[in-house]
């Protein structure tokens, strides 16, 4: 416990709201795969008679104080809900600035990936994607691609329907998978997600009340946090709250008690 605490040293001020939710936490029960859905970036901007582009922006900052803080407090998977494929609706301008927005990130931050031992992934239909994005993107996956301190998956041009008749269409066209032999264990391996365990718990920002077509098959028995903030303003201090509140959590996966618990 006081070695994981040291480790927050620098990062949480002494005295602080953030301090106080850090002494609370079991460093033994962190969650290992954390999902999130990071909306409200267009409220965000309206809210200050900004435009929508400007909530973007200020988004990022978001999705760097959550890294860190995933990488500080132990977890081992970041899954980010970035694009789905619904948000090709979105007016051209606001789509185009958003993929120039995350290249622009990706030249920024590819060093701290490294230096931190993070490690990058896409998760969604790359084909897709624009091109110049996408060859930003298997550059950093590519330089990234032997770290373990922390899986940072970014969900592109994704959805949660889309994904599962993927991994139907690779069982079928490969032949690989006999009817006898398929079960949910070998159906996992087809997905997206294939290799990385299944989310603990699924953040959702911004007051919304549903999934979005997110990691359906994975979060079947995630715990679920919503908070009204809007992605812009999450920081340290609500990302503790969430693990503070999941650790109250009783998970029994179906059962009437805990795994843990004694027969």
């Amino acid at each position: 416990m006081m070695a994981m605490l040291e480790r927050l040293k620098g990062w949480i001020k002494p005295g602080s709201e953030e301090e106080g939710l850090a002494n609370q936490l079991d460093f033994a029960r962190i969650p290992r795969h954390v999902a999130v859905i990071m909306d409200g970036n267009g409220r965000w901007a309206r809210r200050r008679n900004l435009p929508r582009m400007e909530g973007h922006r200020a988004g990022a900052k978001s999705v760097r104080e959550v890294v860190e803080a995933c990488a500080r407090t132990g977890v081992s998977v970041v899954t980010l809900y970035a694009f789905s494929r619904e948000n090709w609706k979105r007016p051209k301008r606001e789509v185009n600035t958003l993929w120039k927005l995350l290249k622009e990130y990706l030249k920024k931050e590819d060093k701290t990936l490294i230096k931190n031992k993070f490690r990058l992934m896409v998760i969604g239909q790359r084909e897709g994607l624009p091109v110049a994005a996408r060859r930003q993107l298997e550059r950093v996956e590519a330089l990234t691609r032997n770290n373990t301190r922390l899986t940072v998956v970014l969900a592109l041009n994704y959805g949660g329907r889309t994904e599962i008749v993927d991994a139907v269409k690779k069982i079928m066209t490969t032949g690989k998978v006999s009817l006898e032999a398929l079960d949910e264990e070998v159906f996992a391996r087809y997905l997206y997600t294939s290799g990385l365990p299944d989310p603990d718990l699924l953040i959702r920002t911004s007051g919304e009340y549903r999934i979005s077509n997110f990691l359906l098959w994975q979060i079947a028995y995630a715990e679920i946090w919503i908070t009204g903030v809007f992605w812009p303003d999450f920081r340290k201090k609500h990302f503790l709250q969430a693990l503070v509140d999941y650790q109250k959590r009783e998970r029994r996966f179906g059962d009437i008690r805990p795994p843990s618990d004694p027969a």
